[in-house]
C-alpha cells in the first residue's frame, strides 16, 4: 500500500527548510503568512526576542464577506503594513510559509509593498 504525505505535512516541511535560510532581526523582522481555507492571517515577527510585532487578518475585517479570497488577502496585507509603519518597520523579510508565491499569498505581498514595506 502506497501512504501519500498530506499536503500539509509536505507544506511544514517546505517552510521549515525555508525557515533555515529566513530570520527576523530587530531591524527586519519577518513577515510570516499563514492561509487556512476560511481566513489569511499575516504577522511581523522578531526572530532574536522571540515576539510578535503586530498582526492582521481577515478576521479582524468586517465587511468581508468572504475571509479565503484575493480581496481579503489584499486588505489583511495593507493593514499588517499600516501597523508595521506605526511601529517604524518599514523594511521585512518575507516568510510565505511553504505555500506558493501565487493567489492569495502574492496579494497579501503586494498590497504590503504598495502600502510601504520594503522587501
Amino acid at each position: 500500500m502506497i501512504n501519500k504525505i498530506s499536503s500539509n505535512v509536505a507544506r511544514q516541511k517546505r517552510h521549515l527548510r525555508i525557515r533555515q535560510t529566513v530570520k527576523g532581526t530587530a531591524a527586519k523582522p519577518r513577515l510570516c503568512v499563514f492561509r487556512s481555507n476560511k481566513q489569511i492571517y499575516a504577522q511581523i515577527i522578531d526572530d532574536e526576542a522571540g515576539v510578535t510585532l503586530c498582526q492582521a487578518s481577515s478576521l479582524e475585517i468586517k465587511d468581508l464577506k468572504n475571509g479565503s479570497n484575493v480581496a481579503a488577502a489584499t486588505e489583511v496585507g495593507t493593514l499588517v503594513a499600516k501597523r508595521a509603519l506605526e511601529l517604524k518597520i518599514s523594511g521585512v523579510v518575507f516568510d510565505r510559509g511553504g505555500y506558493l508565491y501565487h493567489g492569495r499569498v502574492k496579494a497579501l505581498a503586494d498590497a504590503a509593498r504598495a502600502a510601504g514595506l520594503e522587501f
